[in-house]
């Protein structure tokens, strides 16, 4: 952490001794900690303090951690959400991702794993310059400034998962990338490469990015992953 500014994180978590748990964890590597009990309160928090990151339960007493991260989504596009429960499931990790989660950690959980983690999702957080930055592939373009994915001219309404798999694809064109890529590079560190969350993915892309235009640019490589690129 030297030499670097001082992270300001949002703990959403509702049992107190899991909550001052990771605070003081999180203390102890110089992060700044605040922590909410409900939904309710994580809103407030968040509706009025500028945070890098945060760590989001989604068994909460009053707003779900879904409903609340949806929230929060809607307010901030770029802002790393890291969520954190006893639902593991690959379901469970799709509604996360799908609701604007950018990680998944099940509890228990090994608190270095989860600092691991937090700083991944933070190093991939720094703004890009302010000079525009577009990547192009054929017809389908991607504002990494905006964060605003279009084909034929036409935005594509990508949930934060979304993106960020497209963004790794299109900064990849040309090149076969694996699963493991994938999980290491969009999912981060220890995602667990058994379950089919990716396959799901790169479906749902399909769907949105190729369904309706003759010329597909997303390519399944049989044993090998898949490539992005114009035949």
């Amino acid at each position: 952490m030297l030499n670097e500014p001082t992270r300001h994180l949002l703990v959403v978590e509702d049992e107190p001794k899991v909550a001052t748990f990771i605070k003081k964890g999180l203390q102890t590597q110089a992060y700044r900690v605040d922590v909410a009990l409900t939904g309710t309160e994580g809103k407030t928090l968040f509706d009025t303090n500028p945070y890098d990151l945060i760590i989001m339960d989604v068994n909460l007493p009053d707003i779900s951690g879904l409903e609340l991260t949806e929230y929060v989504r809607s307010q901030n596009r770029h802002i790393p959400i890291l969520m954190l429960t006893a639902l593991d499931t690959t379901a469970d990790k799709l509604l996360g991702f799908d609701a604007g989660a950018d990680d998944y950690l099940a509890k228990p959980f090994d608190f270095l794993e989860l600092i691991a983690r937090i700083k991944a999702l933070l190093r991939r957080s720094i703004p890009h310059d302010e000079q525009s930055n577009v990547l192009k592939v054929a017809d389908l373009e991607l504002n990494l400034d905006e964060r605003v994915a279009k084909r034929h001219g036409q935005t594509i309404d990508l949930t934060a998962r979304e993106y960020a798999l497209l963004e790794y694809l299109m900064r990849n064109a040309g090149r076969v990338v694996s699963r493991v890529d994938i999980a290491e590079q969009v999912w981060d560190v220890g995602f667990d490469t058994g379950t089919n969350v990716i396959d799901v993915y790169i479906s749902y892309l399909r769907a949105k990015i190729d369904k309706d235009s003759p010329k597909k640019l997303i390519h399944t490589l049989i044993g090998m992953g898949y490539v992005l690129k114009e035949k």
